[in-house]
Parts: structure tokens; C-alpha cells; sequence
């Protein structure tokens, strides 16, 4: 693999995930804080590698800047209906056309940049481990997915289940201060209703934004 591939592996699937899991850990609910902080700055260090080897230009950057803005917005425009958020369905779409990297970043900077309206907390990391995961997926899969808009969305509908079960994972984590199996599965149970609106929230976004965003992004990648 290329340098630029093993240094995004190492840090956003090992280093970041296993930052967010012993943080929860020790710290529990203080300095939860610091801990976004770090997960912020490893989540963006790939990008920074990238651009440092000229692999990406300002534009590109400038580009996945304004898309974690609508990424935001979108959360913020549909908050008054429970489940329902843009979130994952624009992180899948840029990953799908800028890379696993932007994918990264853009869903875990979506995260904490929205929790300052939402509310900070400890599951603030978590969530932006769950967004980024899934927008470094979706660049990973990105050739199959770049031509299949029912792929796609069934993608999507697979990542809102994958992100509610990493939530639930901080539930277990944050109750029990480790990994409890009856939790965990309890909490997946509670939260069944939740997780299938989110599901089927993501589809419907994705279904009617990934040809126009993806349009554009195409062409400016062009």
C-alpha cells in the first residue's frame, strides 16, 4: 500500500478508535472536552498529509470545509424531527467522490461542530468516531458505489444501524466504566425504533442528494 494509505489506516482505524474508547474510559464524563479536541485534530491529520505532499489543493479543502457547513445546517434545519439527520447522507456522498480521508473528517467534524448547538457531552467522541467511520468506508467502496444510487442508499441504510450500535457501545461503556454484554444488547433493544428511523432517514437523503451533490462534486474534481 502507499504511505498515504497505511497513515490513514493507522490513524483513523486504530489510533482514533482506540483514542475514543480508553478516553471514555479513564475519563468517563470529564474532560470529554480534550478528548474531541484530540479526536478533531487526528481526524483532520490525514488530510494535512495529503496536502503536504501535494496530493490535494486549497480548493479541495475549501471544498470539504463548505460541505461539512451544509452537513451541519442540515442537522440543524431537520432537529425538530427526532432521527431524522442529513449527516451521514452528505458525509457517504463526499466520501463517496473526495475519499475516505474527507469522508473521515467531514463526518467527525460534522459531529463536534453541531454538538456546540446540540450539546456537548462524553458521547460527543463517539459519535464522531461513528460518522467518520462511516465516511471512510464509503470512500473505501467508493468505484462500487459511484455507480449504483440503490447501492448507495442501501449503504446508507446500513451505516444509520452501524452508527446506532457504536452509540450503544458508549451507553454500555459510560453506565458500567467497561464493556457489558447484557448492556449492550439491552440498549440496542431500547433503542430499535430509534435506529430504524434513522435508517430509513438516511436512505431518503441519500436517494435525493447524491445525484445533484454528487454531480457537482464530480465535476469539480474534474
Amino acid at each position: 500500500m502507499s504511505k498515504r494509505n497505511v497513515f490513514s489506516i493507522i490513524i483513523l482505524l486504530i489510533i482514533v478508535p482506540l483514542t475514543v474508547y480508553f478516553g471514555a474510559l479513564v475519563f468517563k464524563d470529564k474532560h470529554y472536552l480534550w478528548l474531541s479536541l484530540c479526536v478533531a485534530l487526528l481526524s483532520c491529520s490525514p488530510l494535512f498529509f495529503i496536502f503536504e505532499r501535494k496530493e490535494a489543493s486549497s480548493a479541495e479543502l475549501s471544498v470539504i470545509a463548505v460541505l461539512v457547513a451544509i452537513s451541519v445546517l442540515g442537522r440543524f434545519a431537520f432537529a425538530w424531527i427526532p432521527g431524522f439527520k442529513p449527516i451521514t447522507a452528505i458525509t457517504v456522498i463526499s466520501a463517496i467522490w473526495l475519499g475516505k480521508e474527507a469522508g473521515f473528517a467531514i463526518g467527525a467534524l460534522s459531529a463536534v461542530i453541531s454538538n456546540c448547538y446540540f450539546g456537548q457531552g462524553p458521547w460527543t467522541p463517539f459519535q464522531m468516531l461513528s460518522w467518520g467511520l462511516i465516511g471512510f468506508f464509503a470512500g473505501l467502496l467508493f468505484k462500487a458505489l459511484q455507480k449504483n444510487r440503490i447501492l448507495v442508499c442501501v449503504f446508507g441504510g446500513l451505516s444509520g444501524v452501524a452508527y446506532s450500535l457504536t452509540m450503544d457501545v458508549w451507553t454500555t461503556v459510560w453506565v458500567d466504566n467497561t464493556f457489558n454484554l447484557s448492556r449492550y444488547l439491552a440498549s440496542v433493544a431500547i433503542a430499535f425504533p430509534t435506529t430504524v428511523a434513522y435508517a430509513i432517514s438516511n436512505v431518503v437523503f441519500i436517494w435525493f442528494l447524491s445525484k445533484p451533490i454528487g454531480n457537482k462534486l464530480s465535476r469539480i474534481k474534474k
